[in-house]
């Protein structure tokens, strides 16, 4: 088997960007050297840096989107959050979208009601389903759902069109046509629908338009790399300031610093030992 490497040249690559005389713009047709504008509906992520790299300018609807990432607690549910809270959001923020719910299909630990609603979503709109086979599965819950029921569950939610936003922390090494099944399934959801999977997972096929993988990268903050979208690649990973959900004391202490109240004390103390000495 032979292969001939062809080499275009930077005059060739020009003419052929740019548009044919005679033949109208279309605004279905996309150029793969282009970011796709896409004619479909998206939620913003409300991260303006993000934002700008997603095709239509955030979470697309009707297709699956795919966060990889390494462990689970990385801040991948607060990367989320502002898009959640548009859709099942408290009080003013839910106007927009109407205060749809929220399904979340086994998620690995407890959701915490109290910070969700600092962040502004309605824990009444929330929805969890958990499996046989998921991080609950320990606790000897009874009545699980096994994974294929799982999967089975959240393809029949994709299809009913009633969710506002699905999360689905998925099981490893899942086979493609699964993956297959539910991006068909998605083409009737109108809203985002995020697929959680793990960091192997990025060198296998994806039936998923928009894949993104995640790490930790400090104390509310996260580093998104985009390794598939409907445009150009993007080499570098953009870093993202998660909310925080910390006290100031907290995330003081997390960085090792001495917290406000006590840095101010020493401050006040060496002002008035200097004051003594002289």
């Amino acid at each position: 088997m032979y292969s001939i490497l062809v080499e275009l040249s930077p005059v060739l690559i020009e003419r052929s960007s740019a548009p044919m005389p005679g033949l109208p713009e279309l605004a279905m047709l996309w150029r793969a050297h282009q970011l796709s504008s896409t004619s479909s509906a998206v939620t913003a992520s409300r991260f303006v840096t993000l934002d700008a790299e997603l095709p239509g300018g955030g979470w697309p609807h009707r297709v699956l989107t795919e966060l990889l990432l390494p462990h689970p607690g990385l801040g991948e549910l607060r990367l989320l959050v502002p898009a959640l809270a548009s859709i099942a959001g408290a009080g003013a923020v839910v106007q927009a979208e109407g205060g749809r719910s929220v399904m979340l299909f086994d998620p690995p630990a407890a959701l915490c009601g109290s910070a969700l609603v600092q962040l502004g979503v309605d824990a009444q709109q929330l929805l969890v389903v958990h499996g046989r086979e998921g991080a609950r599965a320990a606790a000897g819950l009874r009545r699980l759902l096994p994974s294929a029921d799982l999967l089975w569950a959240l393809e029949q939610a994709l299809k009913s069109g009633h969710v506002g936003a699905v999360l689905a922390w998925l099981p490893p090494r899942l086979k493609a046509d699964a993956l297959r099944r539910l991006q068909l399934a998605a083409q009737s959801h109108d809203g985002p629908a995020f697929l959680f999977r793990e960091v192997d997972a990025r060198v296998k096929p994806s039936a998923a338009p928009l894949r993104l993988l995640l790490q930790g990268a400090g104390i509310d903050r996260l580093s998104v790399r985009v390794l598939k979208r409907r445009g150009p690649p993007l080499t570098q990973p953009l870093m993202l300031a998660l909310p925080p959900i910390l006290s100031e004391r907290l995330r003081a202490r997390a960085r090792g610093e001495p917290a406000p109240a006590m840095a101010a004390a020493a401050a006040e103390q060496r002002v008035e030992t200097s004051s003594v000495a002289n």
